[in-house]
């Protein structure tokens, strides 16, 4: 079985089902995979100067990419003529501006980016545009289009596929009634699959959210990247790039309700109703959500990010941080715990590119094609909190007045229109009766 990082929200929801009766359970940030203590070969950073993975991730260990009967795996998507970025990101092994500092050590990365936020300038790279299953990560692609498309005072019904939906779980539950801004939540905070599937059967079902979201990915120069399932599970033709991962995350982070969102340590999620045909069944009580992100507690300036991991993609991970008024991305692909936990490597490359000057960069992250892709189409609307109940038959009672009162502006108008051309007849009605006597 495929397995997308766990998240805090499972720990959340065994703590809330073992404790029925005794009140909300406050979940801990889930822990990563232990480092092995048995003994190993000396780590050595990947060597990825022969571009291996310039068109294709590596072959995927297990079955999750086997087409479905009757169809095919998809071919590599083209590789652009000219690197998008600038020339230097063609390279494929360690990318630094001339005279910088060697890279930090312990970094197992087989590819990441580090890049200023702001001006867009990419600081340090090694295979950019090596492509990489993003297995979670791609859930901030997911994010921009459910933000652009639906409205988060919106209140959905979960359904038993929603429940049950492949991997990690925030804990939503069949029949449970959740805000998208819940759903969302759960979706970025704790990598939940279910989530993840709420939305995108409210975007039309997975196939039009993959369309949606490959269609966001172009739109953004993502050239790298291709999804194949909403949530990240791997799935024929899935694959991204550290350069890809951010550009899109650079594109989320300008919807504040985005940042927002992904900087949230903890916050409260809703139960769900009992299931009727179990006897004795009892309703899940909420309980307190945590984000998964370590990098989000341990890093000074830090803004949120979004962690993922199949056993194909491995460890993959991006993340923001500001310090002295700069903003700095990183994206990992491909990485693994040793020889320290992902969120620390990205520590020290944030670190590493804090200490380097922006305006020496190796390329640039490009900006969209199109301002719908970080501009929302939607009208504005206030960013709801769960203490904010959703929209309700109060905000259509003041439509209704607004609207009423357009059309007694509109009828006093007709009344003054049609009260004015009576006199104007009367009066020249007066003044041919003058005329004839």
């Amino acid at each position: 079985m495929k397995r997308i990082r766990s998240s805090a929200a499972v720990c959340a929801v065994s703590i809330a089902l073992v404790g029925i009766g005794a009140g909300p359970a406050l979940a801990q940030p889930a822990a990563e995979p232990p480092v092995p203590t048995t003994t190993t070969p000396p780590f050595t950073t990947p060597d990825t100067d022969s571009c291996p993975f310039a068109a294709s991730p590596p072959p995927a260990i297990d079955l999750s990419e086997v087409p479905a009967p009757g169809s095919t795996a998809p071919q590599p998507l083209p590789i652009p003529a000219e690197a998008v970025g600038g020339d230097r990101l063609a390279e494929c092994g360690a990318v630094l501006p001339d005279a910088a500092p060697p890279l930090p050590a312990d970094i197992s990365a087989t590819g990441f980016v580090v890049a200023d936020m702001d001006s867009g300038s990419v600081l340090a790279a090694k295979d950019p545009h090596g492509r990489h299953r993003p297995a979670s990560t791609i859930k901030v692609l997911l994010a921009i289009v459910a933000l652009d498309e639906l409205n988060l005072n919106s209140q959905i019904t979960a359904t038993a596929e929603d429940a049950d939906a492949e991997g990690s779980a925030v804990g939503i539950g069949e029949n449970g009634v959740y805000t998208n801004l819940q759903l969302m939540q759960g979706l970025v905070m704790a990598s939940g699959n279910d989530a993840a599937h709420a939305l995108s059967r409210q975007l039309g079902g997975d196939a039009a959210t993959v369309d949606k979201m490959n269609a966001k990915a172009a739109e953004l120069g993502a050239l790298d990247t291709r999804t194949a399932t909403p949530s990240g599970l791997d799935g024929p033709g899935m694959a991204s790039s550290a350069y890809d991962l951010a550009l899109i995350y650079r594109a989320a982070m300008r919807n504040p309700t985005f940042a927002q969102l992904i900087s949230t340590e903890t916050v409260q999620f809703p139960g769900y109703p009992k299931d009727p045909t179990i006897p004795d069944d009892q309703d899940r009580p909420g309980f307190t959500l945590s984000n998964d992100n370590q990098l989000l507690y341990n890093y000074d300036g830090a803004l949120g990010g979004k962690t993922g991991y199949t056993d194909d993609a491995r460890q993959t991970f991006v993340a923001g941080a500001e310090r002295g008024g700069r903003r700095l991305v990183v994206t990992i692909m491909k990485g693994d715990v040793l020889p320290i936990r992902p969120w620390e490597q990205a520590a020290r490359l944030l670190d590493y590119g804090f200490a380097l000057d922006s305006s020496r960069g190796v390329g640039e992250l490009v900006e969209p094609q199109s301002t719908s892709a970080v501009t929302s189409t939607r009208a504005p609307q206030a960013t709801p909190t769960l203490a904010q109940p959703p929209a309700s038959a109060s905000g259509s009672n003041s439509r209704q007045s607004e609207m009423q009162a357009q059309g007694d502006t509109v009828v006093r108008i007709a009344i003054g229109v049609i009260g004015s051309i009576v006199v104007i007849g009367l009066l020249w009605g007066a003044r041919r009766l003058s005329r004839n006597r």
